[in-house]
């Protein structure tokens, strides 16, 4: 069962690979006024790894605008070690601007309804999701895209509008699971 539009998202407390003293990060500390983003993605993924830059890049733009952005890896890394803590750690170690959560059990992407990688979930600063799916229509090849949804979703947020689209389907490598 997914989150819908309209849904309070669930609070998680998860590892963050990104943090060099081993601490966790939760959906209530990542919350900023405007609210958050959460992306479902890994390291192995090749829709993920086209997508960093644009990651990166919307995670500073979300921070210029008081919201949050949180990435979360639950895919089995037992079936595929690239996904590992250890790996996670890694890639946050080459510069990454946002926390790295790891979802051990899959409990959350489980509770989200999560089911590709990368797959995007903007909450307003109630913590209601008012927009998932893609970033844009060409996750593999950036200069290939022709929309930018989850942009488009921002912008509206932060004029106080309905987001224009507020579904989208993810384009990428579905979640591993165990």
């Amino acid at each position: 069962m997914s989150l819908r539009i309209g849904d309070v998202a669930p609070e998680f407390n998860l590892k963050n690979a990104n943090d060099s003293d081993g601490g966790t990060s939760s959906l209530s500390g990542s919350m900023l006024k405007n609210g958050c983003v959460v992306v479902f993605e890994c390291n192995h993924c090749p829709y993920v790894i086209a997508s960093i830059d644009r990651m990166n890049n919307m995670a500073e733009y979300c921070k210029v605008n008081a919201i949050g952005f949180v990435g979360i890896n639950s895919n089995d890394p037992d079936n595929y070690p690239a996904d590992s803590f250890e790996n996670m750690q890694k890639r946050a170690g080459k510069g990454m601007p946002y926390p790295y959560l790891h979802d051990g059990t899959q409990e959350v992407a489980a509770l989200w309804g999560a089911q590709r990688t990368p797959e995007f979930f903007l909450m307003n600063g109630k913590g209601v999701v008012i927009y998932h799916g893609r970033m844009d229509d060409s996750p593999r090849d950036p200069t290939a895209a022709t929309t930018s949804e989850l942009k488009d979703a921002i912008d509206a947020m932060l004029a106080g509008s309905t987001p224009p689209v507020q579904f989208t389907d993810s384009i990428g490598c579905s979640v591993k699971w165990k």
